[in-house]
């Protein structure tokens, strides 16, 4: 069963499209419901011609509803009794249960909520899991009445809770398939683990307070089965993470949350994708951080080709911004355009809307695109995007030298295309934000040995011919040539150390 929601000033929007179609591909019973009917800019006579032309859906099966007053929501309980289908599974066949939530308590662990597709669960039963192997024993199970009721046993069409002494969320996957020990049944179709689709590296602004930060994370994703942590090293930032998400809205959630629950000072790095290696032996590697990236100019390079993880993008857009979203996708290097007419003037300003299809590389979207769209559509384009499996591109790791040193906390992976163009904007930063030296330091954007960008920061002078009044010109040539010469000399010893604020500067700036 599926509630499929529309707002009724809005419209359809790219998210609508895609969970409308995946609840279909699922054989899921739809009930279509229009709702925020009591606003002034509600269009429900519109709204609802635009489901009908956008999905078939007849408009005398969409409830209209308030859920501010309360309107219609009666309306949706009934059709729920009259429109779903009872339960079919069988009480007397083995037992088969489907996980499709979690949650963390301090005292139980954690607690999975699952529907009985078949056979009986019962207190004491010892239960495994078809994709972890992992066995346990119910020691509660219930309903939710909205609260937690404790009873007997769940029969085959009830949906309730058990706590079975699972220790880490990371061991409730959603869509796994739980059964009877001894019991083997066939897991139910569909399930695909959560795979981490964008990584960033996360660090404390104080070295010192590392354990802080690490302990704080430990407790998030205690709640956050979704997260993956590893730690890890940086010669400019110190101890720190390295945290793969399921998207970037994921990203700045958690970062939120550990900014206002545990008062985190953080220095989040430049969010990366999984890329794909593919070496001369047919071997393949995953990489998401760019310090583990290989420098494929090098001769003795064995890859053979890079793969990037590419989306099916869908943009949905009043048609007096379409060419602005033509040219947002093209700049991010989008293919396989293709658009078609949603409506024609169904909304109050009169103007057609038009839904955009590419494809689109990941690394695109994870950095500022949402916000290009928002700025471009004055606020009008919604943005949907799936997973599109990889592709071969044209990639290389850009590294940033300081005084011919790298800072491996700043390097990033670029299309070639973009990469002469990347290398200035980020070699302007720095040179804004370093602190100047008492030598000069040469600020560098490489790939490879190739050297794409440069600035120089001058160095701090002193005026050593202050003292000096009157003689010959020669006198304050030889003190000049004096200082010229020691800072020649403290150039090829000097090390330039990027203070926490200036990373902090250059990674929070989207611009």
């Amino acid at each position: 069963m599926k509630t499929f929601q529309v707002d009724a000033s809005q419209g359809v929007q790219a998210q609508s499209i895609s969970v409308f179609h995946d609840a279909r591909d699922r054989g899921l019973t739809i009930i279509p419901v229009l709702n925020k009917i009591d606003l002034p800019a509600a269009q429900p006579e519109q709204i609802a011609a635009q489901m009908q032309s956008t999905f078939g859906i007849n408009p005398d099966n969409i409830i209209h509803i308030s859920a501010k007053t309360g309107q219609g929501v009666e309306d949706i309980l009934e059709a729920i009794i009259t429109r779903i289908p009872p339960p079919i599974g069988s009480a007397t066949a083995p037992l088969k249960a489907f996980l499709f939530d979690s949650f963390y308590d301090r005292y139980r662990g954690v607690i999975s909520l699952v529907n009985v597709q078949e056979g009986i669960l019962r207190k004491g039963d010892k239960i495994t899991s078809c994709h972890t192997r992992k066995k346990y024993e119910v020691t509660e199970l219930g309903i939710m009445y909205p609260e937690e009721v404790p009873t007997d046993s769940l029969r085959a069409g009830q949906v309730g809770y058990i706590a079975c002494n699972m220790k880490e969320s990371s061991e409730a996957h959603i869509g796994d398939t739980l059964h009877r020990v001894g019991e083997p049944v066939e897991p139910l179709p569909g399930f695909q683990p959560a795979k981490a689709m964008v990584f960033a590296g996360i660090f404390p602004v104080e070295s010192s307070d590392f354990p802080k930060l690490e302990e704080s994370i430990k407790r998030l994703t205690l709640t956050d089965r979704s997260v993956t942590v590893q730690r890890e090293s940086s010669a400019a930032l110190g101890q720190g993470c390295r945290l793969g998400f399921l998207g970037t809205l994921h990203m700045d959630v958690f970062r939120q949350r550990l900014e206002d629950e545990y008062d985190a000072n953080i220095i989040v790095t430049a969010p990366t994708v999984p890329y794909r290696l593919i070496y001369r032996d047919n071997k393949e590697v995953f990489v998401s951080n760019p310090t583990e990236f290989p420098e494929t100019a090098d001769s003795t390079c064995k890859v053979k080709e890079i793969q990037e993880p590419v989306v099916k993008a869908s943009i949905i857009v009043p048609e007096e911004y379409f060419g602005d979203m033509m040219e947002l996708c093209f700049s991010h290097r989008a293919e396989e355009l293709d658009h078609r007419y949603l409506d024609s003037g169904t909304n109050s300003s009169g103007s057609s809307r038009i839904m955009l299809i590419c494809t689109i590389p990941l690394s695109e979207i994870v950095t500022n695109f949402f916000d290009q769209l928002k700025s471009r559509s004055s606020g009008f384009a919604s943005f949907d995007y799936e997973d599109a499996g990889y592709k071969q591109s044209d990639l290389a790791k850009m590294s940033f030298l300081l005084n011919g040193n790298p800072v491996d906390a700043l390097s990033i992976i670029v299309h070639r295309s973009v990469a002469d163009d990347l290398a200035r904007v980020w070699v302007k930063k720095l040179h804004k934000v370093i602190p100047r030296q008492l030598f000069e330091v040469p600020i560098q954007a490489v790939i490879g040995k190739k050297v794409l960008a440069r600035e120089t920061l001058r160095a701090m002078r002193a005026d050593v011919t202050a003292g000096l009044y009157g003689g010959h010109y020669e006198r304050k040539m030889k003190h000049l040539e004096n200082q010229k010469e020691g800072k020649r000399k403290m150039k090829k010893v000097g090390k330039v150390n990027l203070p926490q604020e200036a990373f902090f500067d250059i990674l929070s700036n989207k611009s």
